[in-house]
């Protein structure tokens, strides 16, 4: 059984000579992936001197009206608010539906990586014939963890543990339905949760090194705690490769003689 330093070792090792492509890739997966990019914020600013409203897409305004002068503002907003929920909404549904498809590109493209093999950076997006799947996936997932967090925290966090292979089963997968691999995912999932907590915990220094680095660090850090991620779910899946930088057990071909 391997430890979180193994996974982060064939992570690396996994990366050597790929980081650029890998970092690209995951810069990509980020902003199309709402979950990951702070997704679509409407922001409604009501004051004496004026009002605006606006929604944000990855960080980015990018739509907002108002006016200068409070009365006259008051009706431009009212209509002009609805507008902007309205399509604040459609923004979050489609960037929902796109986010969830990326993101089980993005697990094909870091199981390609870790398996030692060519990933494209096109793998992002070649799962746009099951969006569907992609989709209900995702919606399902996230209104199990809502209503396990509706209990305690701790249900929420567990529940958000055994749903973490449900994107790499159907990224291999496809074919399955999203409550299949959410199945599955759990199924697999038992009795290794606290395994991969520990090894999204072991990476909290380089976190904290990203942060002051106002966030620059985090475009490296992302493609390595991803890789990582992937090495383990080879490991729990059963369907990983022999690590080439383990050493053999005794009785093993090629162990050392007592």
């Amino acid at each position: 059984m391997n430890y979180s330093s193994d996974f982060k070792r064939m992570a690396l090792d996994a990366l050597r000579g790929r980081w650029l492509l890998a970092v690209a890739a995951g810069l990509v997966a980020a902003l199309l992936d709402s979950a990951d990019s702070g997704g679509v914020k409407i922001n409604l600013d009501i004051e004496d001197s004026g009002a605006s409203a606006g929604f944000e897409v990855a960080g980015q305004r990018i739509l907002s009206v108002g006016d200068e002068g409070f009365q006259e503002a008051g009706m431009l907003l009212a209509g002009g608010a609805a507008y902007i929920i309205l399509a604040a909404l459609l923004m979050a549904a489609a960037f929902f539906v796109l986010g969830s498809i990326i993101r089980i590109g993005y697990h094909r493209f870091n199981l390609e990586l870790i398996d030692r093999k060519n990933p494209s950076f096109e793998m992002l997006f070649q799962y746009f014939p099951h969006w569907k799947t992609a989709f209900a996936a995702r919606l399902l997932e996230s209104i199990y963890i809502v209503l396990w967090s509706l209990l305690l925290v701790i249900p929420g966090i567990v529940a958000s543990y055994s749903y973490a292979m449900t994107g790499y089963i159907l990224a291999e997968n496809p074919e399955l339905s999203a409550g299949e691999a959410i199945t599955q995912s759990k199924e697999m999932m038992y009795g290794h949760r606290w395994r991969l907590f520990c090894l999204h915990w072991s990476f909290i220094g380089w976190e904290i090194l990203s942060i002051l680095t106002l966030g620059v660090g985090s475009l490296w850090l992302r493609p390595y705690k991803q890789a990582a991620a992937a090495a383990f779910y080879r490991e729990v899946s059963g369907t990983g490769r022999p690590d080439p930088g383990a050493l053999p057990q005794e009785g093993e071909p090629g162990s050392p003689e007592l």
